[in-house]
């Protein structure tokens, strides 16, 4: 089995940073692709960001593109998001979640493992 542990959300101000990192561990040779989605209050889970297993691929929701940066480091089984010039509409709970197959994967049912969240909350 795969536990991931996500860490880095909060609270800050529109138009500042913040760093997520998902943590891996247990099975974590079987991890392929990884992702972030997030879930707004009433919304359903939307994928934010994923990337391949070698890093070589990546995606970005429009509504980040540019603002948002995904990366990984596979000796230390871990996942990252950057995310700059944050708005309040980026407020939401972020999962962190995996995949064993090495490509990336907009569908949230294609994920076989997925972290308890990190709320990130952006105040106006």
């Amino acid at each position: 089995q795969v536990q991931l542990v996500e860490s880095g959300g909060g609270l800050v101000q529109a138009g500042g940073s913040l760093r997520l990192s998902c943590a891996a561990s247990g099975r974590s040779f079987s991890i392929g692709a990884m992702g972030w989605f997030r879930q707004a209050p009433g919304k359903e889970r939307q994928l934010a960001s994923a990337i391949s297993r070698s890093g070589g691929s990546t995606y970005y929701a429009d509504s980040v593109k540019g603002r948002f940066t995904i990366s990984r480091d596979n000796a230390k089984n871990t996942v990252y998001l950057q995310m700059s010039s944050l708005k309040p509409e980026d407020t939401a709970a972020y999962y962190c979640a995996a995949r064993r197959s090495v490509s990336v994967s907009r569908a949230l049912k294609e994920y076989d493992y997925w972290g308890q969240g990190t709320q990130v909350t952006v105040s106006s």
